[in-house]
């Protein structure tokens, strides 16, 4: 009997009439019947599969509800949110500034602007200290309703004395908004170690200058005369106002805090953060913005007034 590779050792490679369970030998029927009906199942298993590995990639991915996870879209989606509810007081305390005023009684009323001011930054201290233990949204509206208070008081206030000027300042917004998010959702612009020391610094450094600017004009002391204290004082370079000058560094530190904002947000979804986190970062968003548009405010102001 010649030898034969152990690898051909198997009925399909041998004479049918030699091999009793090869396929079309007296076993046949049987062999074949259980081949088929493994072959059958194993498609069968197969298809199932195949058909529920389709489903999985036809079917929605997974987003932060059910997966109860921070992710971009639901924070976007929170700040929007956040930014309904300022535009709603925003609207009151509009309405609530230029309600005295009349031909007779030329003067808004600041009631608005002071009161969205206190409250909006004592619920944004809380909501900063409390949400190490726990993210409290209402809290989070609370701040947003307050800074729709202050940023409609403002606004009446200073369209009152410059018309057209909250247009300006609502486009000038958008447009810083905008161009930071768009080099930062392409990758041109990252927050770095040395870039955010150097933004801490220059924080702190504004911090301080408008604490000593507030303490000037509460006191009335000379340097600080005009409506913005030292912000006010004559032309420094090339004609240009000594207010618009600091105001055009702080708009880039917003613009950097935005950056910081948007990196933030990021780390936390790849953290894989719980979903109340998006709550913050929407308030981070909506703290810097507000700070940005305020400063384009009186940047724009001190312009006008200027001329």
């Amino acid at each position: 009997m010649a030898l034969r590779n152990p690898a051909f050792d198997n009925p399909a490679f041998q004479d049918p009439k030699a091999v009793k369970t090869y396929p079309g030998g007296q076993n046949a029927a049987t062999l074949g019947g259980q081949t088929q009906f493994t072959t059958a199942q194993r498609a069968g298993t197969d298809a199932a599969a195949t058909a529920k590995l389709e489903g999985m990639y036809a079917a929605p991915p997974a987003g932060a509800i059910e997966t109860d996870r921070m992710s971009v879209e639901d924070t976007v989606w929170k700040t929007v949110g956040l930014f309904a509810i300022l535009l709603a007081t925003a609207a009151i305390g509009w309405l609530w500034t230029m309600a005295p005023v009349t031909p007779q009684n030329p003067s808004p009323n600041i009631l608005p602007w002071i009161v969205g001011m206190l409250g909006g930054f004592v619920l944004a201290m809380v909501v900063i200290f409390s949400s190490r233990k726990k993210v409290r949204p209402a809290l989070i509206f609370g701040y947003a309703a307050f800074e729709g208070l202050f940023v409609g008081g403002i606004s009446a206030f200073f369209e009152f004395l410059y018309p057209g000027i909250v247009v300006q300042a609502t486009l000038a917004t958008l447009t810083v908004v905008g161009v930071t998010l768009a080099l930062f959702a392409s990758g041109k612009v990252r927050a770095s170690k040395r870039a955010t020391k150097v933004f801490m610094i220059a924080m702190i450094g504004y911090l301080v200058f408008s604490l000593v600017n507030l303490g000037l004009m509460i006191f009335n002391v000379p340097i600080a005369g005009g409506a913005f204290g030292l912000y006010s004082q004559p032309s420094f370079l090339f004609g240009i106002p000594w207010g618009v000058i600091i105001g055009v560094f702080v708009v880039i530190m917003a613009a950097y805090s935005l950056v910081l904002d948007f990196d933030q947000i990021q780390q936390g979804v790849r953290n894989g953060a719980p979903r109340q986190y998006a709550w913050l970062g929407a308030f981070g968003i909506m703290v810097t913005v507000v700070w940005l548009y305020v400063e384009i405010l009186r940047i724009l102001a001190i312009l006008r007034g200027s001329n």
